[in-house]
């Protein structure tokens, strides 16, 4: 195994991850979001059109607050 295998192994891997990421965020976010004006509709937009960055905002910014106020 050469240099560019491991590259493109650690690149496929990270692909992989953060594709698995968005989908779990996005689960998340749709079933235990509340319905409360907007917020859930604009969340899922925000991690579908920025895919794993809107994931990562959401897991960080939004989620511990949610959790925190709602318990879920």
């Amino acid at each position: 195994m050469g240099i560019p295998c491991v590259l493109m192994f650690f690149w496929v891997v990270l692909v992989v991850g953060g594709s698995v990421l968005w989908v779990w965020t996005i689960v998340d976010c749709a079933t235990k979001e509340p319905s409360e004006g907007n917020d859930k509709i604009i969340w899922i937009l925000i991690i579908i059109f920025t895919h794993w960055v809107g994931a990562l905002i959401y897991m960080t910014v939004r989620r511990p607050r949610r959790i925190a106020q709602y318990g879920r």
